[in-house]
């Protein structure tokens, strides 16, 4: 689904990634881990050609990233869910038409989508503020938002960078279980983050490998979960 073979990335002339190589697997979940500034965010806009590389292959979809124009690209993030870490939402807009965005882009706004964002909504616990505006959602509330918006297209993969980092324990425990839920529909998972907690809260509910990035390669942290 995504391959990453060899990949380095480099800015402003120093190495940030280098000979990093992993298979996306279909219906596999991941954890990137690594301390601040080690590359996750960079890593994981490889993952969605957000970036290009500087050396090596990003392959989406059974494609080289490099050989796609930009109607490609669009194409194939549809299939990719995004939850960034700074979640941005527009702040005149109520909840609900902010997760629906997406589908308002791609044209696929009609009547049976709304109901399927009404059952989305109610998935992430969020039915009842569908017409709230974002600036009165709690944290919790805007990282589920922000998942709902990332899932709304049905995406193959979704990857979340530290969708924890603003949020209270009980509600990051809720947050993964939403993405464990996920996973058993057969969507493949990639969480970066740097809460070990997070990790060990999985074990019992998803086989994970645990990756991190360290000395600007990917390393395996340890055996499944």
């Amino acid at each position: 689904m995504i391959e990453l073979d060899n990949v380095a990335m480099s800015y402003g002339g120093g190495e940030l990634l280098s000979e990093i190589s992993l298979q996306l697997a279909p219906g596999s979940f991941h954890f990137l881990t690594g301390p601040s500034g080690a590359g996750k965010t960079t890593f994981l806009k490889l993952c969605y050609a957000a970036l290009m590389p500087t050396a090596g292959q990003v392959r989406l979809f059974g494609t080289d990233v490099r050989t796609m124009d930009r109607d490609d690209i669009a194409l194939a993030r549809r299939r990719i869910g995004v939850v960034h870490q700074d979640v941005q939402f527009l702040d005149h807009l109520p909840v609900a038409d902010n997760v629906a965005l997406p589908l308002t882009v791609s044209g696929r706004d009609t009547l049976d989508e709304s109901v399927n964002l009404r059952e989305l909504l109610s998935w992430v616990g969020l039915k009842a503020r569908a017409d709230a505006l974002p600036p009165e959602l709690s944290g919790g509330e805007r990282q589920r938002a922000a998942l709902a918006r990332a899932v709304i297209m049905s995406p193959d993969v979704i990857l979340a960078d530290e969708p924890t980092g603003n949020i209270d324990w009980e509600m990051s425990q809720r947050l993964l279980q939403l993405l464990v839920e996920l996973n058993r529909m057969g969507k493949t998972i990639m969480i970066a983050t740097h809460d070990l907690n997070l990790i060990r809260a999985a074990k019992g509910q998803v086989q994970a490998r645990v990756l991190r990035i360290a000395g600007r390669r990917l390393q395996l942290a340890g055996a499944d979960l």
